[in-house]
């Protein structure tokens, strides 16, 4: 697993240089999703401590009562971390917790706890905190501008999800607004899917890859192990979410049974033999010379 030094420079850099590690040894890039605060806030530490011992990026979800992308799952992970006294203030501290470990780190937020807590507060928050990127996924392309602005003063990649059946067009301005990584959905529902991947997911990285140097990532809908490592020989990132908190929800020990999982995954990832045509904005072997073996 890879090791950031100490001495590490900030963390957009951290994001770009996991990647590029994770490029350099011929696979993709893990990326485990949990809403911070399921089922509660010292709780949920725990499990991103242990899925940091396998995932490259953890991708810590802001729990909101009207999540239109996620599915059940997640849904009821956020109703439960909110009932269990969630505040955006513990979303700081979680990550200030974090921002030592292994793992860059990204949030997944909807639009409306930014503008209660303050754009511009939320945003430099998360850089102190050591985040590297956010995702909004009800902000649409065309509105993204102002936020990307903040967040680029602010030191943070927007990393923003395309749409299965996206025009031309739509993926253009998608690439063009999105910084860090192009989030792909490996299904056309909300998350937690268990069925089969989209058949022209390929495809769809394909069309992406002609368009943006960006790595490209795929994640809502990727449920099982053997899914992952068939998505890791097109995509330089593989996003789970929903397989965690299932496994948490079954389990008396929430925090090892996602670690576990996390690892089975990771071990998936490995098996696989990608291929990788984006060239990371920072070298691959400086990446490397920067990582603590």
């Amino acid at each position: 697993m890879l090791r950031l030094s100490q001495s590490s420079p900030e963390p957009l850099a951290r994001f770009d240089r996991v990647l590029a590690v994770a490029a350099k040894e011929g696979r993709a890039a893990l990326v485990t999703y949990v809403p911070v605060g399921y089922p509660s806030v010292p709780e949920s530490l725990d499990t991103l401590r242990q899925l940091a011992q396998s995932a490259d990026v953890l991708e810590i979800g802001v729990p909101h009562t009207d999540p239109v992308l996620d599915g059940p799952v997640i849904r009821e992970a956020s109703a439960q971390a909110l009932a269990s006294g969630f505040r955006t203030r513990d979303l700081f501290a979680v990550l200030r917790e974090l921002s030592a470990s292994p793992a860059a780190l990204s949030v997944m937020t909807y639009w409306a706890p930014i503008q209660r807590y303050g754009v511009t507060n939320f945003a430099r928050e998360l850089a102190s905190a050591g985040t590297s990127a956010v995702i909004v996924p009800d902000l649409a392309i065309e509105d993204i501008g102002p936020w990307a602005a903040v967040a680029q003063s602010a030191g943070l990649d927007t990393i923003n999800l395309v749409a299965p059946h996206a025009t031309h067009a739509q993926l253009v301005r998608t690439c063009a607004v999105s910084t860090g990584m192009i989030y792909v959905p490996a299904t056309t529902g909300g998350t937690g899917a268990q069925g089969p991947l989209s058949p022209h997911l390929p495809h769809l990285v394909d069309r992406l890859r002609s368009l943006t140097s960006l790595p490209i990532g795929v994640g809502i809908g990727v449920s099982t192990v053997e899914q992952a490592a068939h998505v890791s020989g097109f995509a330089d990132a593989v996003i789970i979410g929903s397989p965690l908190i299932r496994r948490m929800r079954a389990s008396s020990d929430a925090a090892a049974a996602a670690g576990a999982l996390a690892r089975e995954f990771a071990d998936g990832v490995r098996r696989s033999a990608p291929r990788f045509p984006w060239l990371p904005r920072a070298c691959a072997a400086g990446a490397a010379d920067a990582v603590s073996r």
